[in-house]
């Protein structure tokens, strides 16, 4: 296997561990405390799957940068249309790190069933930016 097949690979198992923990936690677990009011199941999850969901995002942002520069990227440019979806990629990162910091300064350590939704929409953005993560990798390679 050449070094950036292997690189590949890496990222997208990061991948696949990051989107898949957030859809399991959007479709499972924020249902859940949503219906009983009760955050303590996303916390429960959050616990545990933190230990290598947060792993594994680093892991997409090490690999991410090596192929970018494998790819001889412009960074923070749109002159190609690998640029450009590296650099959206790049604004995803920035707006899940934002949303991930609000929630855990903000809500996480104030967490009660009265906002709990606003929990939720953090939760319900984090993985729709997940989603598309996805898409632009597709989009890589396949094209838009």
């Amino acid at each position: 296997m050449t070094y950036i097949k292997f690189i590949v690979f890496l990222h997208i198992l990061g991948g696949c561990v990051w989107v898949g923990g957030h859809l399991i936690l959007l479709l499972r677990y924020l249902p859940q405390s949503l219906k009983t009011k009760d955050p303590s199941h996303i916390l429960r999850f959050e616990e545990k799957y933190e230990k290598i969901g947060i792993p594994a995002l680093i892991v997409q942002v090490i690999t991410g940068v090596l192929l970018g520069f494998s790819y001889h990227i412009n960074w923070f440019g749109f002159n190609s249309p690998a640029d450009v979806v590296v650099n959206l990629k790049l604004i995803l990162l920035l707006a899940t790190v934002g949303l991930a910091v609000h929630a855990r300064l903000f809500i996480i350590p104030k967490l009660n069933e009265k906002n709990l939704m606003r929990l939720a929409w953090h939760i319900a953005a984090v993985t729709l930016l997940a989603v598309c993560f996805v898409y632009l990798g597709v989009s890589f390679r396949m094209g838009f």
